[in-house]
């Protein structure tokens, strides 16, 4: 095992640079065009096709800029910032997230939308929970659970107040409070029964349900240090009833950092491996996965399988 290459350091702080749409010169871009051109990078997000994400997001941020400098139109911009954080919080890169996010949610209050204003406290709560500031993240999240512009803006402000709550509940968990934690996902779990379905967001295609809810129970029980439950809760899920193949993806490398705890090895590698067939760029990008994938190389027999698996993930030379 060796450290990544200074080619792939390099490359990704390139793609995280350039997400932002920093140090590019990258053409004009028509203005009716951008609505179209939003939604097709939410679908390479939610598709997990980031290096065509990467070419995209970017030339959005700038030419947003350009139309909101005069004072208009701020809400594609802030959703661009929105999605561009959710990017840079699966890279890691936490400085320019939270640069994402606050402008994000800067231009959403500039355009009084009280929906983006939310996500970006979301993902603001997301940096501030990934930086061990876990009260300051759990205030954020219930803070912007209970504003009441969301419980005024009918089933989408609903949904949001139950991604919010989710967000508090993971928190509880990365505290180690496994009650609140279980407190919250029940709050957000009524939310969802409630609504009676599955609700699409705008600024997050996963969209909210009980099914989403239940995904998010799986993290949480592993981050409050319960593989057993978090594989439990994995068994109410069928996996192709999850809206998105980011969504996918997470659940079978959720299941395989279940398994890793527990020292399931040959589990836990056919779980990356069935994430990385339905996600190759999401499994190859992302810390977390390449930190469980070294994890395993280091700690037992490497069975070809993991070492094309790490190879594959830039994990190996």
């Amino acid at each position: 095992m060796t450290r990544p290459s200074t080619s792939q350091v390099n490359q990704s702080l390139k793609t995280s640079y350039t997400l932002l749409g920093l140090g590019s010169n990258l053409g004009d871009l028509p203005p009716e065009q951008l609505p179209a051109e939003l939604s097709r990078a939410l679908t390479d997000f939610h598709t997990c096709r980031y290096g065509s994400l990467a070419v995209r997001l970017p030339r959005l941020i700038c030419v947003g800029h350009v139309l909101s400098g005069g004072g208009t139109d701020h809400a594609l911009l802030a959703q661009s910032y929105v999605l561009a954080t959710r990017m840079l919080v699966k890279l890691d890169e936490q400085q320019l997230g939270w640069m994402a996010a606050d402008r994000a949610r800067q231009l959403a209050e500039a355009g009084d939308d009280v929906l983006t204003v939310a996500e970006a406290a979301r993902n603001l709560a997301v940096l501030a929970r990934k930086a061990g500031w876990n009260d300051q993240a759990m205030s954020i999240a219930l803070a912007a659970a209970d504003d009441p512009g969301l419980r005024s803006a009918g089933r989408a402000g609903a949904a949001e107040r139950g991604l919010l709550i989710q967000s508090a509940a993971y928190t509880a968990a990365r505290s180690g409070d496994r009650k609140g934690m279980r407190q919250l996902t029940d709050e957000a779990a009524a939310i969802a029964t409630e609504l009676g379905g599955s609700t699409m967001l705008r600024d997050h295609g996963g969209g909210f349900s009980p099914i989403t809810v239940q995904l998010h129970l799986i993290s949480a029980e592993n981050s409050a240090g319960d593989p057993a439950a978090a594989l439990s809760a994995a068994r109410a899920i069928a996996p192709q009833s999850l809206p998105s193949v980011e969504r996918r993806s997470r659940y079978y490398t959720d299941i395989a950092a279940a398994f890793g705890q527990l020292g399931r090895r040959e589990e836990c590698v056919r779980a990356l491996l069935t994430a990385e067939h339905h996600a190759p760029e999401e499994t190859h990008a992302r810390p977390a996965v390449k930190s469980l994938i070294s994890g395993l190389l280091v700690s037992g027999r490497t069975a070809p399988e993991l070492r094309g698996l790490a190879a594959r993930s830039g994990v190996l030379a």
